[in-house]
């Protein structure tokens, strides 16, 4: 094996140009593989580009798979995930601020299907009642790390992408403010 190879073999696959996914900050695109000294080690890094968030960031090569950086979803994957959105939410019955954390990792984790379930749980029909602002923030969040890669994968633009996610929310049940007899009949089913 001569040393290129050893070199693109250990790069996981990954190349210049080519969306992924970066966990804490969504879909950005491999702008250069380039090599740097850090404490005296020669370092291999990607070059990523967050073309939306005007951020580039540099990840060892080394590193990307155990931070969780992932090639985009495959289309079954992206339909999957929009039959997620259109499933009844599920609320736990915890502290809000519980609830909140679970969702911010949920959206930072990278798994599109977790953040779908954050889109899910959280949307608001027109005729429901009102979200907090940090309801609103989370969801907003998600959504936007959602669309991001439906559209990366989809070929279509964000706003194109966000219309598809919410036309798919549109079809999911009622959403509306549950009342106790309503979870005694869904407890009792």
């Amino acid at each position: 094996m001569t040393i290129q190879q050893k070199k693109s073999s250990g790069r996981h696959g990954f190349k210049t140009g080519e969306s992924i996914v970066y966990p804490a900050h969504g879909v950005g695109t491999i702008s250069a593989i380039e090599e740097q000294e850090v404490a005296g080690m020669k370092l291999e890094l990607f070059v990523i580009d967050f073309d939306k968030d005007k951020m580039r960031l540099k990840v060892p090569v080394a590193k990307a798979m155990s931070i969780g950086m992932r090639k985009l979803s495959e289309d079954d994957f992206v339909e999957r995930a929009l039959k997620i959105v259109q499933g009844k939410a599920r609320v736990k019955r915890t502290m809000w601020s519980r609830r909140a954390q679970e969702y911010d990792a949920k959206i930072n984790s990278g798994d599109l299907i977790a953040i779908a379930e954050v889109v899910r749980d959280l949307y608001r029909a027109d005729d429901q009642p009102e979200q907090s602002y940090s309801e609103r923030q989370l969801y907003e969040a998600a959504l936007d790390r959602m669309a991001r890669e439906v559209a990366a994968v989809n070929k279509v633009s964000e706003t194109e992408a966000v219309r598809l996610v919410e036309t798919h929310l549109a079809k999911g049940p009622k959403r509306g403010k549950a009342t106790d007899e309503d979870d005694a009949q869904e407890e009792a089913a």
